[in-house]
């Protein structure tokens, strides 16, 4: 069995994020600061069936947030209730 790598280590939830994922459609993963943007892309696409419109991200510390905004006909709404966060 091959090794695979973790890509997204957990979701986070704060107010301000759950605000984002209601009005912006955004979720926001922490990930590994060696992680690029193409691969958060196709590991959310690969793991939840949604399109990825964009991705930033913000380094803190040995860390990285990934800002997932999901293509409009997704709803991050829906993502964040499969993962337990509303």
């Amino acid at each position: 069995m091959a090794n695979k790598t973790i890509i997204l280590e957990k979701v986070k939830s704060t107010e301000k994020i759950v605000r984002q994922i209601e009005v912006e459609n955004l979720i926001v993963f922490i990930v590994d600061r060696a992680i690029t943007k193409k691969q958060i892309k196709d590991e959310v696409e690969s793991l939840f069936g949604v399109k990825v419109e964009k991705v930033r991200t913000h380094t803190l510390k040995n860390k990285k947030q990934a800002y997932v905004k999901l293509k409009s006909e997704f709803s991050a709404g829906d993502l964040a209730t499969k993962l337990g966060l509303m």
